[in-house]
């Protein structure tokens, strides 16, 4: 054996230590692009929490947002509707009872009125007709027409007899 190496075994040494170096490279550049994987893999599952956490927090603002935004206009809306139910409710209610006791008030004159007429036919019965009037400062006893057949005074047709201012 010689000690000393020809152009081919150089050749072939350089060659196997190229094959070495290139399959280390690729194992290394395999680890890496792994280790790169995994850490882009971890990166993209970060991601993808924070967007979901992100947009259930999103959800949850418009929600209550839509909810303030219903829930105002209903609670004004149902204001308004108890507010002139209530009112058109009160209002028919006491203009109800205010024709109820005009009612009430008017068969009570009407009845009034009955009793007073009554009365007044009692007085012109029990009179026999004869009435007290004064006019412009004197005083006439008014009598039944036909009872004086050429009467001193006369009021409003009827025979009247002038009384002093004693």
């Amino acid at each position: 054996m010689s000690t000393t190496s020809g152009p081919s075994d150089l050749t072939s040494r350089l060659r196997c230590r190229l094959e070495a170096d290139r399959q280390q490279i690729e194992e290394t550049a395999a680890r890496e692009l792994e280790r790169l994987g995994e850490s882009l893999s971890a990166v993209a599952s970060g991601a993808l929490r924070s967007i979901e956490v992100d947009t259930a927090a999103a959800t949850a603002r418009m929600r209550a947002l839509l909810l303030r935004a219903w829930l105002r206009p209903l609670v004004v809306g149902l204001s308004l509707f108890l507010g002139i139910s209530g009112g058109s409710w009160a209002t028919t209610h006491w203009l109800w009872r205010s024709i109820e006791l005009r009612i009430e008030a008017l068969a009570t004159l009407n009845r009034q009125v009955e009793e007073a007429r009554w009365t007044l036919d009692e007085i012109e019965e029990t009179t026999w007709g004869v009435t007290l009037r004064e006019i412009e400062g004197d005083r006439f006893v008014v009598l039944p027409a036909g009872t004086l057949d050429d009467p001193p005074w006369t009021v409003r047709g009827r025979p009247a007899v002038k009384l002093s201012k004693e």
